[in-house]
């Protein structure tokens, strides 16, 4: 199904898939079901071109009429025993709109008709490769209905009579069978050529109906090639009984080969004139008048006729335009070439010999189609204009039309013209560059600034490897210190020893003690105490020497963290004015983990610097003492 509305969205012209959404209107107003039938389905399978449209209804079709009729379309015939309509659609369409039904045939050439569902139409046909129908229905657009396998019959290329006495009952399928077999390239398959000869040599043709004598007369001239047709019925001596004056010895042959080089240059530029009327007149040139009439009096549809007869008019009408204020210029000649009747236009270039007609043809098609290899593309490609920006068949037609009024020669003038189609420049592309989060660069070598989330400034380490990768957030001790005063700086000038934290947290205008043993080796400790209690987190690192460690109550850390924690000693620089944060770094009792900085904000990502290894392996460092308490100098503050 998905196959056969791609068909039918880029197989029809734009023109027959408007008659057919008329039509698809009409019967939906009047309650009917519609399928496309016949030879549309065949030629969209086949992969042939799409003349002429057989469309079936399921209910009368004759109630269609008046509604097509207000849709655009006019009436050229119909046959109401068979509940048949022939339409002519705006641009040469041509659509047949019949009743679904079911004939029987008590006598040769003569259907009693009974109306039915579409798959009895189609089982009534000629052909199997005519039995195949199409849905135009809402639900079920699309769908193919094939009851007697034409597709396969398609396939091989053959004909195939639907009903093994179809010649018999209906002798216009001798002419339809000859016809088609000529059209096409097809054969009959074996059985069928062998009824086809039972019923020729029974003269079964002698049975043959007026209506279908008519309709196969006009047949002849809607061929895309009505000599060759018209040559295989006389072959066959089919045109003895269809109208014996008519032969190809009364076809100019001349001029219906010039009309097929026109209707060429003429779809090359896009008009598709219907050659119907035109092939017609050409291929009864040398009738006499008296045989022209009789001939035309035969035909089924008189809205065909009267277009034939109206071929001249058409085309003075046509050179009246040419030659007035409606093509003072290329541009407005070409939209009245592409906009006219494709029927007179295509008569005017076959019959008029005027000097000023036939330069404005050779322009048309020579001179003025040359402007469409002059695209500026190193132009669109600066503007940004493809095929997907909007209006661009607009932009298109008018780039065209301008070039060949020559009002778009320079850049300058294209440029103008361009600019209003371009799209706005796209905005540039971002980059984002992850940190590495060790360092940052133009920092000073050997010290590493850990920002905390607060205000304050950068607390800088003499020690990179006091700031290490921590993989699992989850083992990350925080130690809550109390807060101690706003400024305690102690510096220790002798050997290493203890240093004891309060054991209480004290208020803010007491002073915290600090032990006085420090290793003269050891870089000065300044430590700046906060307004508010900060958490350090300490990120693991392998163990390592320390070289002191803090005695006493350690606030947020659990399990064995919470005995004496070695240490090294730091350098913090206080900052006046503000509290300001600073870390200590604690080690556990299986590794040494130092952090620095206040605790990260909500919003704020930890940055971390991977330790560098020692320069030279210390000794394993001997089990500290125990501090003594912290004298007491003021009573102490609960810690919030």
């Amino acid at each position: 199904m998905p196959d056969y509305i791609y068909l039918l969205k880029n197989r029809l012209s734009i023109h027959q898939q408007n008659a057919l959404e008329h039509i698809r209107a009409a019967a939906r107003e009047a309650g009917m079901t519609v399928f496309l039938v016949g030879g549309a389905v065949r030629d969209l399978t086949s992969g042939s071109p799409v003349f002429d449209l057989d469309v079936t209804v399921q209910g009368n079709a004759l109630k269609l009429k008046k509604p097509l009729e207000k849709a655009g379309g006019k009436l050229w015939g119909e046959h109401e025993p068979s509940r048949t309509l022939f339409f002519r659609f705006p641009v040469g369409v041509t659509v047949e709109i019949s009743s679904a039904r079911r004939e029987e045939y008590p006598k040769p050439g003569k259907p009693v008709y009974y109306w039915d569902t579409i798959l009895e139409d189609l089982r009534r046909r000629d052909f199997t490769a005519n039995a195949m129908a199409l849905s135009l229905n809402e639900h079920s657009y699309g769908l193919l209905m094939d009851p007697l396998n034409g597709v396969a019959d398609i396939e091989a290329r053959q004909l195939r009579l639907v009903s093994n006495y179809g010649f018999i009952e209906e002798p216009s399928r001798l002419l339809r069978a000859t016809r088609l077999v000529a059209r096409l390239g097809w054969e009959l398959d074996e059985r069928t050529k062998t009824r086809f000869q039972n019923a020729k040599e029974e003269k079964a043709i002698e049975a043959l109906s007026a209506y279908h004598r008519g309709y196969e007369l006009e047949e002849i001239g809607h061929e895309e090639d009505g000599l060759r047709v018209l040559a295989a019925l006389e072959a066959e001596g089919w045109m003895h009984t269809l109208f014996a004056p008519w032969s190809t010895a009364s076809a100019d042959q001349a001029a219906l080969e010039e009309m097929r080089k026109l209707v060429t240059q003429l779809q090359m530029q896009g008009v598709s004139p219907d050659i119907s009327a035109a092939s017609t007149h050409f291929l009864t040139a040398k009738l006499s008048s008296k045989d022209l009439t009789a001939l035309k009096a035969l035909f089924v549809r008189p809205g065909f006729v009267e277009e034939w007869n109206n071929l001249d008019n058409a085309a003075k009408e046509f050179n009246k335009q040419l030659g007035g204020k409606e093509a003072a210029t290329p541009s407005a000649t070409w939209k009245l070439f592409t906009s006219a009747d494709p029927q007179a236009v295509l008569w005017l270039g076959l019959t008029s010999k005027a000097p000023a007609v036939q330069a404005k043809y050779k322009n048309f098609f020579t001179v003025w189609p040359e402007a469409r290899q002059k695209v500026p593309h190193a132009l669109f490609q600066e503007l940004r204009i493809t095929p997907e920006v909007p209006r661009y068949d607009e932009m298109i037609s008018g780039l065209f039309l301008g070039a060949i009024d020559g009002k778009l020669e320079s850049e300058e003038q294209l440029r103008a013209f361009l600019e209003p189609y371009s799209p706005p420049a796209p905005p540039p592309p971002v980059t984002i560059r992850r940190s590495r989060g060790s360092k940052k660069t133009g920092e000073a070598k050997g010290k590493v600034p850990v920002e905390a989330a607060f205000e304050g400034e950068p607390l800088e380490l003499d020690d990179e490897e006091l700031v290490d990768e921590v993989e699992d957030e989850e083992t990350e001790p925080s130690v809550s210190l109390p807060p101690p005063p706003k400024k305690v700086v102690a510096v220790a000038k002798k050997a290493p020893s203890e240093i004891e934290p309060p054991a209480a947290a004290k208020p803010e205008s007491a002073p915290a003690k600090v032990s006085p043993a420090v290793s003269k080796t050891q870089p000065a400790l300044h430590v700046v105490a906060p307004a508010k209690p900060a958490k350090v987190h300490v990120m693991a690192k392998p163990a390592k020497p320390a070289v002191g460690h803090i005695a006493g109550p350690t606030h947020g850390v659990s399990g064995a963290s919470k005995k004496a924690l070695p240490i090294k000693a730091v350098t913090v620089k206080a900052v006046s004015g503000k509290a300001t944060a600073k870390a200590v770094k604690a080690v556990s009792s299986k590794g040494v983990k130092r952090a620095a900085g206040k605790p990260p904000a909500k919003s704020a990502a930890k940055k971390t610097v991977p330790a560098k290894p020692a320069a030279k392996p210390h000794k394993k460092p001997e089990p500290a003492k125990k501090a003594p308490p912290a004298k007491k100098s003021a009573p102490a503050r609960k810690h919030r």
